[in-house]
């Protein structure tokens, strides 16, 4: 990989990624793995190529991801989120393309949290009257 990148964050729910983007063949390695070996289903790696089929810039970068934290789903959020903002970083040109599809708006919806007196964050007890 060249020195020659753009560094990116992305984060949903409680995953973290890193996105090293870098002028190259269209290669994507996330956690040192290829992409289809780490994710295994096509549908998941369609939507890590949704800020790059925007563009039309699919085969266009290498990108290196480092993503840690969290189920599937929200490594694939902070994937594209970590993509897109790299992608503005490389050429700010792309941003109302992002915005109109809605890839630079980070999702804040997180896991409601457990509380006190109660089995999960919203279920109640049985209630006994009697």
């Amino acid at each position: 990989m060249t020195t020659n990148f753009h560094l990116a964050t992305g984060r949903r729910k409680t995953s973290t990624a890193r996105v090293f983007l870098s002028e190259g063949t269209g290669n994507i390695i996330v956690n040192e793995k290829p992409v289809i070996e780490y994710f295994k289903k096509e549908t998941l790696i369609k939507q890590i190529y949704e800020p790059l089929d925007t563009i039309n810039m699919a085969d266009k970068f290498d990108i290196k991801i480092n993503v840690n934290g969290g189920g599937v789903t929200g490594q694939i959020g902070a994937i594209k989120l970590g993509i897109s903002r790299a992608i503005l970083k490389y050429d700010a040109s792309h941003k109302p393309s992002l915005k109109k599809e809605g890839l630079l708006t980070r999702d804040s919806r997180m896991v409601e949290r457990k509380k006190y007196g109660q089995p999960k964050a919203r279920k109640r007890f049985q209630f006994s009257k009697r």
